[in-house]
């Protein structure tokens, strides 16, 4: 997939709004080489997604060995909208709390005084961070409306062929 194709993807006003959503899933494989699916914060830079995690996650060896990745991004209506994510990580090892997993924190309902308790908290359990920064190869938003996954669609032109014989 081509770069500007991946980005016109990603401008999407539907893709806009799931990359504001609080939650990814992100798909790797784990260092025994099963497949692993975890839920996990998210900020959307404008051209990468940051995770963050503590240094000591056991998901970075088994990142560092293969830093190909899945992401995916939905809702819970219906119909759902969905956005796909393929990508290469790059892993950046940080003192202090990144930038990012403070925003990627920020909507959750908290009241000031729970925040205030919150970032005191965070900030006296991890004397530093791991970015997991995604550069994504490869985007499809599924919508239902104007597209579908791609069994689907093929489903559809089936359908339709026989419906014009």
């Amino acid at each position: 997939m081509q770069q500007h194709e991946i980005t016109e993807i990603l401008n999407r006003p539907i893709s806009q709004e799931l990359l504001s959503r609080d939650l990814t899933r992100l798909a790797y494989i784990a260092k025994d080489g099963t497949p692993r699916s975890i839920p996990i914060a998210f900020a959307w830079n404008g051209s990468e997604i940051v995770l963050c995690t503590s240094k000591n996650a056991p998901k970075l060896p088994a990142l560092r060995k293969n830093p190909m990745v899945a992401l995916t991004i939905d809702t819970e209506v219906h119909p759902p909208k969905i956005l796909l994510i393929r990508g290469r990580v790059e892993l950046d090892v940080v003192d202090g709390i990144p930038d990012e997993y403070l925003q990627m924190n920020g909507s959750y309902e908290m009241t000031p005084e729970q925040r205030v308790h919150w970032e005191a908290e965070v900030r006296s359990l991890y004397d530093g961070m791991v970015r997991i920064v995604v550069t994504p190869t490869w985007a499809k938003l599924i919508d239902f409306e104007t597209t579908l996954p791609s069994a689907v669609e093929e489903l559809a032109r089936q359908r339709e062929e026989r419906q014009r014989a």
